[in-house]
């Protein structure tokens, strides 16, 4: 009986409660999830020009796309130009603290960047940045 009272008593010492454990694991998930950055994809491949002077954008919330035909792509989506500066407000609303890169192709036209960088800033956009392929 005594023997019996020890087995039983041994046996409840040996289990480990997982809940703190799980309790950590799911805040930190939570913590995560919270503090990441989520990029919105333009929605094209460009060909971009090449630049030794560029700097690498830590906080690029929005990505818009230029192609070399003047189309305007953004979140995956085609846009004419005039309705860029809604699309850049509603992101700029999700991820205030990030900036805008358009990605503009090499043989896009000159006006039609100028075209969507005046769409940006009427938006409010604080940082805006060309994406460029380091030389």
């Amino acid at each position: 009986m005594a023997q019996q009272k020890f087995a039983d008593r041994k046996k409840e010492e040996a289990e480990i409660d997982m809940t703190p454990m799980l309790d950590v694991t799911f805040i930190m998930l939570i913590f995560f999830i919270v503090t990441a950055s989520f990029v919105k994809e333009s929605g094209i491949t460009v060909e971009r020009p090449d630049a030794s002077t560029g700097d690498q954008q830590a906080r690029a919330a929005v990505l818009v796309a230029v192609s070399a035909d003047g189309l305007v792509y953004m979140d995956n989506q085609k846009l004419d130009i005039r309705s860029v500066r809604a699309g850049v407000e509603k992101l700029l609303a999700e991820n205030p603290q990030g900036t805008v890169v358009i990605q503009a192709d090499k043989r896009a036209k000159s006006g039609d960047v100028i075209s969507v960088m005046n769409q940006i800033k009427a938006a409010g956009a604080e940082g805006t940045a060309i994406a460029t392929v380091d030389k």
